[in-house]
């Protein structure tokens, strides 16, 4: 039997109901048209009041989200840390938020996050995106290059005071930060000044860790044009390695205003430039890995070449991480191995995490034999338990 193939300890924490409850789950997710109707319904239902966030709480949001709040998480960390040797990264997963006030808001989630890293050993990473400190447009204005007024200015300077705010919280506590990674048309800006922040924080260690969407075909080059600079400045790359979020978003905007596509040109070449990423991170010294996937090929390559540079499976410096709802064959057979594992855990209001749970259904009817593949493992695990 392949590692991934026991599913017993894939879903050892499933009750019999939850593991009926997923099963259910993703037999509709495998329906496009369901996944798009249901989407179209729920929006609908939230914007005009409707009583709906009871279903949607007992469904879709409780497979796929830790709470509401960060404390309504803890039995859902205790658990898979204490059961199953998993660790989790409290994701706030409220997008799409503008305001001012909104990004003050979410630095404090943040810094409270860090403090409760501190606390929990379970909680090994803090986690937040670009947007959720400032405005998407002010991001893109700047990887345009163009200019910013006096306004706009003093706006960067507060993006940039958040950022170093989280970064100094993070050394003093000792907790590294993910920061996730955006559409491209926005992530240039993000880049260089997650470089800054590298170069500032990572004096000893990856503490501030970039993230890298394979999808895009440019990404290796930048990452090998990261590693000469950091080389030369004396610092450590921190980076989330993942094969993207964005995919039919970048291709519809590259059509619709005519420049080549940033995606690479089938799931063969994403494949290949995520194993190629994998690879020349462990090859080379001073980089800290975080392995996000749900791909069982790479998870394996992982594993052979930590075996082949002598990596231990417990060495802080490299992690494997999946979405909290999905590849649990993945996650705590990889624990079960003794490699270091973490869920990311989606936090937040029910209505203000939708954004994201619609991503997800969409994502999951969009990425061929996903769902089919999580469906086999749950019927696998239904017959296994019924004998």
């Amino acid at each position: 039997m392949k590692l991934f193939d026991n599913t017993e300890v894939a879903f050892s924490l499933k009750s019999d109901s939850q593991l009926e409850r997923a099963y259910f789950l993703f037999k509709m997710i495998q329906s496009q048209p369901m996944v798009k109707i249901g989407s179209l319904v729920t929006n609908f239902a939230l914007k005009a009041h409707l009583p709906i966030e009871g279903l949607i709480r007992s469904t879709v949001f409780d497979h796929f989200c830790g709470g509401i709040t960060e404390d309504d998480c803890l039995p859902v960390i205790d658990n898979m840390y204490d059961k199953g040797n998993v660790y989790s990264v409290l994701d706030y997963s409220v997008e799409g938020k503008d305001e001012e006030a909104s990004f003050d808001e979410a630095l404090d989630k943040i810094l409270k996050i860090i403090s409760f890293c501190e606390e929990k050993k379970s909680i090994p990473f803090a986690v937040f995106k670009p947007t959720g400190f400032g405005r998407f447009a002010l991001y893109q204005k700047i990887t345009e290059g163009k200019s910013l007024t006096k306004l706009e200015k003093a706006e960067w300077n507060r993006i940039v005071a958040r950022f170093h705010k989280v970064c100094k919280l993070a050394v003093e506590k000792d907790v590294p930060l993910l920061i996730d990674a955006e559409e491209s048309w926005m992530q240039t800006a993000a880049d260089n000044l997650i470089e800054e922040l590298m170069e500032t924080y990572n004096k000893e260690k990856a503490i501030v860790f970039n993230t890298l969407q394979m999808y895009r075909h440019d990404r290796l080059d930048y990452l090998k044009d990261l590693y000469l600079r950091a080389y030369q400045k004396g610092f450590y790359i921190g980076m989330k390695v993942v094969r993207g979020a964005y995919m039919e978003k970048e291709r519809e905007r590259a059509e619709e205003k005519g420049y080549p596509s940033p995606i690479c040109v089938n799931k063969e070449a994403t494949d290949k430039n995520y194993d190629d990423a994998i690879r020349f991170m462990m090859e080379h010294q001073k980089m800290s890995l975080f392995a996000g996937t749900h791909n069982e090929e790479s998870s394996y390559l992982v594993m052979d070449l930590a075996n082949k540079y002598n990596i231990e499976k417990n060495d802080n410096r490299l992690w494997f991480g999946q979405l909290y709802g999905m590849s649990d064959h993945i996650s705590y057979n990889l624990a079960n191995a003794g490699y270091n594992v973490a869920k990311y855990l989606p936090f937040g209001p029910v209505r203000d995490v939708m954004p994201y749970l619609i991503r997800r259904a969409e994502e999951n009817t969009s990425v061929t034999g996903q769902t089919s593949r999580e469906l086999n493992l749950l019927k696998t695990e239904r017959k296994r338990r019924k004998l």
